[in-house]
Formats: C-alpha cells, structure tokens, sequence
C-alpha cells in the first residue's frame, strides 16, 4: 500500500512537470516569432529543435490534420520541380528547405492545439506578448528614445525586430485583433487590461507605416464585429457592440488628427496613405509585372524557379499567387490555391459554433482572410506568422471533429 501510495503522486507530479515544460516550450516558441532581425532568426532554430524533440515523444497527425500535411508537402514539390527548371541553383534548396520547414510549423501548431485545446490560450497572450514588446521597440526606434534605438526602424519607419515594416505590421494584426476581442466582449470593468496593449500594438501598426498593414487591420476588426454581431442573439450585446465600435471610430480619429500634428508623422502618412505609389504604376513597376509574370506562368507550366522572377525583371512578384506559379509551377498554385479554400470554407462551417476555442478561431480565422487579400499585393509565403494562424485554423477544424466523433459515437 505505501508503494502505491507513493508511486501515485509521484506520476502525477511527473505528469504536471511534464506540461508544464510542454507549455512552456510552445509559449517560447510562438514569443521568438516576433525578433527576425537576423537570418536564420532564432524562431526557426528552435522550432526546429522543438518539432524534432515532439515528433519522437508523441507527435500525432490526425486524419483531420492529414489534407494540411499532403497539400503542404504537394506545394513544395511543385517548388522542387519548378527548380530543375534553373541554369543555376544559388540558394533555391536553402529557399525550399525554408518553404517547407514553415509549412511543418503549421502542421505541428494544429497537431498540438488538437491534442490540447489549452494551448489556444497560450499560444494568444504568447503572440500578445510578443506584438506588445516588438511594437514597444518601434516605437522607441522610430521617435528616437533612446540612443541605439534606429536599428528597430528601416526606410524611415518602425519594424520592431524586424527587417520589413511590411511584415512587422501584419505580424501585429492577430494580437491586435484579439485584444479587441477582448475589450468587445469582456467584462468592463476590466478593459482597461486589455486596452493598453491594444494601444500600443495599434500604435506599432500605425507607424509601421504600411499600407497591407492598415487595410489588413481595418478590415479585420469589422470582419470581427460583424460576426460577433450576427453571433449573438442579445439585443442588449449588439447595441454594446455598436455603441463600443462607434467610440473605437471616434478615439482612433482623435488619435490620428493628434499625431498628424508631428510633421514628420504626417508627410510619411500622407506619403504611403496613396493608394497607388510610383513603384507601382511604373512601366515595370508592380501592375505591369502581374501582367507580364501571369502571361509567362502560362508557358511555364513548371514554373521557372524560385526567385528567379526578381532577377530577370529587377523586383520580386509581389504577389503570392504569381509567386506560387513562378516558384512552384502549376502543381504549386493548384496545391496551394486548394489549400487556401479548404481553410476558408472549413473555417467558415465552424466559425460561429459556441465551442471553448471559438474566440482564438474567430480571430485567427477573420486575420487570415486578411492575409488572403494581402497577399494580392504582396509575397507571404515566407512569413511565419501566417503558417501559424494557419496551424491555429486546422487545429480548429481537427477539434470540430473529433467533438462531432464524440457527440455520434453510442454510449455504451
């Protein structure tokens, strides 16, 4: 009796040690997304180590998880192939390797977040955290604070850890859009926990300076209230919702007419506030290269080679459908173009069910319809923090699942 007694608490204490350690590996994880001032960033150095010690303890893909994983590694054959296609290889199989080491980060965030919707919770204030001393770094950068601070700026703007403001921004927006939720559907008497993080994020994007940045924000954050309006059947919580959104509006204009007085903020605001820049409507600015890349793509079945494209015309596509057919050949695009609707309409099927990880779907799910717009404007499929929203949607759908699975298997 005292063997067992003994042994009992002991595999209870391993086993809480045991998720702790888990828990706080992925927390790492998701808190390292946001420093890529150098290449290879710590994030894919420890994501690497931190898939590879998983995938030997217990690292399970469900069936529901398998589509993300075939079309994944579908896409990147079609980078493969798109690659023998080059008099040169220079640095494809790094490029490649890249592609495909992200595109596992998806399908270990929807693994681990089936196994434990817990995670959810973690992997968000993670994010937060993240979003929250990166924008802090902007800014600081931007304004000159403190002395060493412009390295956390590029082009005259803010990028926090980053090497682009042009992904800062977009990095910010899940975090930004989670607070929200937050302020939105919290108790009031709490916001302001929510509020000040929400500020300063907001404050990172702003001065991010980035155009994909503001509009992915802005149609985010309706995309959210809108559904949470027609979620809800309480009159008393829409009118919240309308009352709330209607001061939102009315403090973020206060704000800007305040900072447009610094003239610095307001010449680069009024600068890349233009919807069509020089480097667009170019004779080879952005426009004309869809329409010479598009034409190509359909001679190239194979696609012509990752990369490739920006050397022969001088800049990258700038779009993630062209880049697709450029990089990865029609096998490519069709994998992922299928992968990109599987997601959309999978997600949207559970969107609104009342389910414990309905908040971190909704908001993941409004942000990556987000990044499918962007994403006409501009290359995302190196961008980290996408594969994880993704990973975050599929986790979603796997949960959906299995709770149908459960709800239909008899009771015995």
């Amino acid at each position: 009796m005292s063997a067992i007694s003994y042994d009992l608490p002991r595999a209870a204490i391993n086993a809480k040690l045991i998720g702790l350690i888990s828990t706080g590996a992925i927390a790492l994880g998701v808190l390292l997304s946001g420093f890529v001032i150098r290449e290879p960033a710590p994030y894919e150095l420890y994501m690497a180590g931190l898939i590879a010690v998983w995938s030997l303890f217990g690292l399970r893909i469900s069936r529901a998880i398998t589509p993300l994983l075939v079309l994944i590694v579908t896409f990147n054959i079609g980078g493969m192939i798109a690659m023998t296609q080059m008099a040169e290889l220079m640095n494809t199989p790094l490029y490649l390797a890249v592609s495909l080491f992200l595109g596992f980060t998806a399908i270990f965030f929807a693994a681990v977040t089936e196994a434990d919707p817990r995670l959810f919770r973690v992997i968000f204030l993670s994010w937060v955290a993240s979003a929250v001393v990166t924008s802090v770094l902007g800014m600081l950068g931007y304004f000159g604070a403190v002395p060493g601070a412009e390295m956390f700026t590029k082009y005259g703007r803010a990028a926090g850890a980053f090497q682009d403001p042009n992904v800062f921004g977009p990095f910010l927006t899940l975090p930004g859009i989670y607070l929200l939720y937050r302020v939105l559907t919290g108790n009031p008497l709490k916001m302001a926990i929510y509020a000040v993080p929400l500020l300063i994020v907001t404050g990172g994007i702003f001065l991010s300076f980035s155009r994909g940045a503001w509009g992915l924000f802005g149609a985010s954050a309706i995309l959210l209230t809108g559904f949470l309006f027609l979620q809800s059947d309480s009159g008393r919580f829409r009118l919240r919702i309308v009352v709330m959104s209607i001061a939102a509006i009315a403090l973020l204009t206060v704000a800007l007419l305040i900072v447009l007085q610094i003239p610095s903020i307001a010449e680069l605001f009024t600068t890349r506030a233009q919807l069509v820049q020089d480097y667009d409507g170019a004779r080879l600015g952005r426009f004309a290269r869809y329409a010479i890349g598009f034409l190509l793509a359909t001679e190239k079945p194979f696609g012509i080679g990752p990369l490739v494209f920006g050397q022969i015309y001088g800049e990258d596509t700038h779009n993630i459908w062209l880049k697709t057919l450029m990089d990865y050949g029609w096998l490519g695009f069709a994998s992922y173009l299928l992968l990109i609707v599987w997601t959309v309409a999978a997600g949207f099927r559970i969107l609104l069910r009342n389910r414990p990880w309905q908040p971190y779907l909704l908001s993941a799910y409004v942000v990556f319809l987000g990044h499918i717009a962007l994403g006409t404007v501009i290359d995302t499929d190196h961008w980290r923090h996408f594969y994880l929203l993704l990973g975050l949607i599929w986790g979603s759908i796997a949960l959906e699942a299995r709770h149908q699975r459960a709800q239909t298997s008899p009771a015995y």
